[in-house]
């Protein structure tokens, strides 16, 4: 039942399964197909995703000392008028 529901999700035409041992090889094809899709993404997408997030940190990080020395800037000129 649960297979049937999954199939019928993903919308994949296949000839349901009838027996006890039919259903496990079905069973075994979708987990591969799943095991590949794993692999794929974590070999692949992962270290793309890695990379992107580096350069954001990168740039983040540029902004946030941009502000640090803004409100630096601001303050000593605040104790300067003050003073």
């Amino acid at each position: 039942m649960l297979l049937k529901l999954i199939l019928e999700k993903i919308k994949i035409k296949m000839k349901t399964p009838k027996t006890t041992s039919e259903h496990i090889i079905a069973l075994y094809g979708y987990i591969t197909g799943l095991r590949r899709d794993v692999n794929t993404i974590k070999n692949n997408h992962l270290k793309h995703m890695h990379k992107d997030i580096d350069g954001l940190h990168n740039k983040i990080d540029r902004l946030l000392y941009w502000l640090i020395g803004g409100l630096s800037a601001t303050i000593l000129t605040l104790v300067g008028l003050f003073k």
